[in-house]
């Protein structure tokens, strides 16, 4: 591409980026799909399960870079299947306060194995996997910083 190699499709970061996120998350469906969760499902329960108690949805959403359009009909699918609760704040009724039920709580040791068998098949060393989570992390947080970008 004569004038403009910037645009070249492999020199370009974000393709790769979006194959391998698809690529993960459809070998997250698979292995979830013995336990009848979907992939939103499952780290909704990682965020809650982390923490040990109920989270508001705003909190929840922060963990899960989620607005409240998209969490809130998962949270409604997630409590019709008995897996979490929504209660009003008693302190402070605006707020809404996910927890997980014993339900939701019983998953936890049927996927406790998901994330070996997911990294076994992603070709890369514990070490290396802790690097490439820390490179996202960085991404993520360049990115969501409300700054407007340099160039």
């Amino acid at each position: 591409m004569d004038g403009y190699p910037q645009l070249a499709l492999d020199q370009q970061i974000c393709l790769p980026l979006y194959a391998a996120s698809r690529a993960v998350t459809r070998r997250y469906a698979e292995l979830l799909e013995e336990v009848g969760l979907t992939y939103p499902q499952y780290l909704t329960l990682l965020a809650l399960w982390d923490v040990g108690e109920p989270l508001s949805v705003r909190d929840l959403g922060s963990r899960l870079h989620l607005d409240s359009g998209t969490l809130t009909p998962l949270l409604k699918r997630m409590e019709a299947a008995g897996l979490v609760q929504r209660v009003r704040d008693a302190r402070d009724e605006r707020r809404v306060l996910v927890s997980v039920t014993d339900s939701g709580w019983q998953l936890r040791d049927r996927v406790a194995d998901v994330p070996a068998r997911l990294a076994g098949g992603m070709g890369m060393t514990q070490e290396q996997g802790r690097a490439l989570r820390s490179l996202l992390d960085t991404v993520i947080d360049a990115l969501e910083d409300d700054s407007p970008a340099t160039g």
